[in-house]
């Protein structure tokens, strides 16, 4: 470890959604169908519509409410909370995982482009709650969303965290490109691409499809020490 690219690392930031637990549990599928229904209530559209516009805003801006509060005003109050109330049976307690990041030296926080409460229930579900020091929502964030870089200098400054000493585990690799511009060590939890030909991107420093695996040789040891 004392030549680790980690051994400096002092804080570690973690993605919730698709990241803290895995894809298969489709949560995410849950909260599509919701804005998507939501869009074509507030806007009074065909569902098909609704659906290129929710996608249409999430490339555009970051996330689908990004794009509704710059385009139609919408208050992310009342969007943020339907979308999210969501069923969360597929979720298993994952103790591999809570102890590999409670292992973690230094400061571990949760920094999410839901709301903070979605967040605390999934992680109640996983049975991660108590390892982090810190949860935050896109409302700590002044509802601007990763990808942008403002995003994340308002949470790490609210947090006091030093990028060049943070970690950032992400699904989405667009959101490593602004950690990595800051000085942070970036890594993609995400399946392999499928197909002969790997996408590289080159703000991403680290990829794993085991999250647990990839951080218990990561806990605290000697050179961490205070």
């Amino acid at each position: 470890m004392s030549h680790s690219p980690f051994s400096r690392i002092r804080a570690w930031v973690f993605d919730l959604d698709n990241t803290l637990y895995p894809p298969e549990a489709a949560l995410f599928e849950q909260i599509e169908r919701r804005m998507t229904e939501w869009v074509m209530r507030a806007l009074g559209c065909p569902r098909a519509q609704a659906d290129r516009l929710r996608r249409h805003y999430w490339r555009t801006y970051g996330t689908t409410l990004a794009g509704l509060m710059r385009e139609h005003g919408v208050d992310p109050g009342p969007y943020l909370h339907e979308v999210h109330d969501i069923d969360l049976s597929p979720l298993r307690p994952a103790p591999d995982l809570a102890a590999a990041i409670a292992a973690l030296p230094g400061r571990r926080i949760v920094h999410t482009n839901g709301p903070a409460e979605h967040a605390q229930r999934v992680l109640a579900a996983r049975g991660l709650s108590d390892v982090f020091d810190a949860v935050y929502g896109i409302e700590h964030a002044g509802f601007r969303p990763k990808p942008e870089r403002a995003a994340f200098e308002t949470v790490f400054a609210a947090d006091g965290l030093r990028p060049e000493q943070a970690a950032m585990f992400e699904d989405d690799p667009r959101n490593l490109a602004a950690p990595h511009a800051m000085g942070m060590r970036t890594i993609l939890v995400a399946a392999p691409p499928r197909g002969d030909a790997p996408v590289h991107h080159h703000h991403v420093h680290h990829h794993t499809d085991d999250l647990a695996a990839f951080l218990a040789p990561l806990g605290a040891a000697p050179e961490h020490a205070p």
